[in-house]
């Protein structure tokens, strides 16, 4: 495609770089000044998010290419599940500055290319959990994995419990939510009721290995599992 031929996205992810480009390039304006000011306001962040996405979105054609040899870009604008899936991930990705969703963007577009994608009611399912949560639910979502094995990972060493609460694992882990009780009960519910974790209390006192029990439901794990690198 001659007229972007000075893009930066060029080795075989020029598809996917078209596919988006218009449905990201316009944001209804006032007229007049008003559309002047907000022009000059958010013009510039608004164009360079879009330039950074389309980066990332690249890139990942060019990982799902280099993986699955026979999932051209070709071959991809034909399937309208993956389609939809970098659309709609597009539209979310120009609203948000956060690196953990961005990243969680980039990630479902990669899922949504490969043969063991979910459907694609899901995986428009799924790309609204990321739009709707925030950093800070899927830190707690991933915790709620393997509450161990999230402590290992990130050399956390829990106290020897032989009773206590999730709570208390909770706050050692991720020591910026220490008494911050109803900002991560909040994020709690509001992950419950999305089918994301299981019902449990964040205060009943249990054994220790109460305590550290994984919590995230099968629609956690695959939602997880949609939005992680590959």
């Amino acid at each position: 495609m001659d007229d972007i031929s000075d893009e930066p996205q060029k080795s075989g992810a020029d598809v996917a770089y078209g596919l988006v480009k218009a449905a990201v390039s316009s944001l209804p304006v006032a007229d007049g000044a008003a559309a002047e000011i907000l022009s000059l306001v958010f013009g510039p962040p608004l164009e360079r998010r879009r330039e950074e996405w389309l980066q990332r979105l690249a890139d990942a054609v060019r990982e799902i290419q280099e993986n699955v040899a026979d999932l051209t870009p070709e071959k991809l604008s034909q399937n309208e599940a993956f389609v939809s899936t970098a659309l709609r991930a597009s539209e979310i990705a120009v609203r948000t500055h956060q690196e953990e969703k961005l990243e969680a963007l980039r990630n479902a577009v990669v899922s949504a290319a490969l043969p063991d994608a979910p459907d694609d009611t899901l995986q428009q399912i799924f790309l609204n959990y990321v739009d709707a949560l925030t950093p800070w639910h899927l830190r707690l979502l991933t915790f709620f994995e393997d509450p161990t094995a999230w402590g290992a990972k990130h050399g956390i060493a829990y106290p020897n419990w032989s009773a206590g609460t999730p709570a208390s694992a909770l706050e050692i882990a991720l020591p910026e939510l220490s008494g911050n009780r109803e900002f991560y009960d909040q994020l709690v519910t509001d992950l419950q009721q999305r089918g994301l974790l299981r019902q449990f209390s964040m205060h009943a006192s249990m054994t220790a290995s109460g305590i550290f029990s994984p919590r995230i439901s099968p629609t956690g794990k695959r939602f997880l599992n949609f939005i992680s690198a590959k």
